[in-house]
């Protein structure tokens, strides 16, 4: 005898119920029953943020960003550090990342359309780089100008580079250099060695050197200032998780763990 209609109503129902109970059991048993991770103290849910910075940040930021980290659990920081000019070229062609940090405003400000606001987080100064003992005995920028030492500068483009020829420009001090570098670090490198006799670095990078290189100070009156905006990018995937970064890049941890490593405050 074939079931009544009502019978008939009654088992789709229990079948359909039945079905979204082991529907529902089966996705809790894939998530492995775990709640969703909650948003940090800043507000921002957790993310894996990719930073673009300048190659002067890279001891400063990995301890930075294990700080974040650290602060700021589910979240995951990843640098890629290289000269400025580099890093806006990535931005134009639409690199995958959800902040830039640059060592200059004017890289920055030609990012316009591609970043958010920028705030400068930090700054920082040149000194002079001599190798082991300072043979050549440079005490001073005009020293530079020494036909037999071999100088080597960044070039043009890089922030350092500009800096290190808008002070020998303003002192008078003509300077051929034996190599034009993509970066601060590279500059540095050549000094350590032995490829260069003297360099133009940022002060931070030479205090990092580990005694590599003798550092000679330059007095403020003839130096320049470095400024180090900070920005999300407005492709980015993690917006919220990347203003909180930036925003605590000027907040008082970030700020202790700059001066720490020789930067000045914004």
């Amino acid at each position: 005898m074939s079931p009544t209609p009502t019978r008939t109503r009654r088992r789709t129902v229990v079948s359909a119920a039945a079905l979204s109970a082991a529907l529902l059991a089966g996705l809790t048993a894939c998530g492995g029953g775990e709640e969703p991770a909650a948003p940090s103290a800043s507000g921002a849910p957790p993310a894996n943020l990719t930073v673009l910075a300048a190659s002067s940040l890279t001891d400063v930021f990995r301890t930075a960003g294990a700080a974040y980290e650290k602060a700021h659990p589910g979240t995951k920081v990843t640098f890629s550090f290289a000269g400025s000019q580099e890093l806006a070229a990535q931005v134009k062609q639409g690199a995958p990342a959800d902040a830039l940090v640059t060592a200059d405003t004017r890289t920055m400000d030609g990012l316009r359309a591609e970043t958010g606001e920028p705030r400068v987080v930090a700054k920082n100064r040149l000194v002079i780089t001599t190798g082991k003992g300072n043979p050549f005995k440079v005490d001073e920028l005009k020293d530079l100008a020494d036909p037999g030492l071999k100088v080597v500068l960044a070039a043009p483009e890089v922030p350092v580079g500009r800096y290190s020829r808008q002070i020998l420009d303003a002192q008078k001090v003509a300077v051929k250099p034996v190599s034009q570098e993509p970066s601060v670090r590279a500059v540095l490198g050549k000094v350590e060695m032995g490829e260069a006799d003297a360099g133009l670095v940022y002060r931070t990078d030479a205090a990092r050197s580990g005694g590599k290189v003798v550092t000679v100070e330059i007095p403020d009156g003839q130096n320049a200032v470095a400024s180090y905006p900070a920005a999300t990018l407005r492709h980015s995937r993690n917006a919220g998780a990347a203003a909180a970064f930036t925003a605590w890049l000027s907040g008082p941890e970030a700020q202790k763990i700059f001066q720490e490593a020789g930067f000045q405050q914004p």
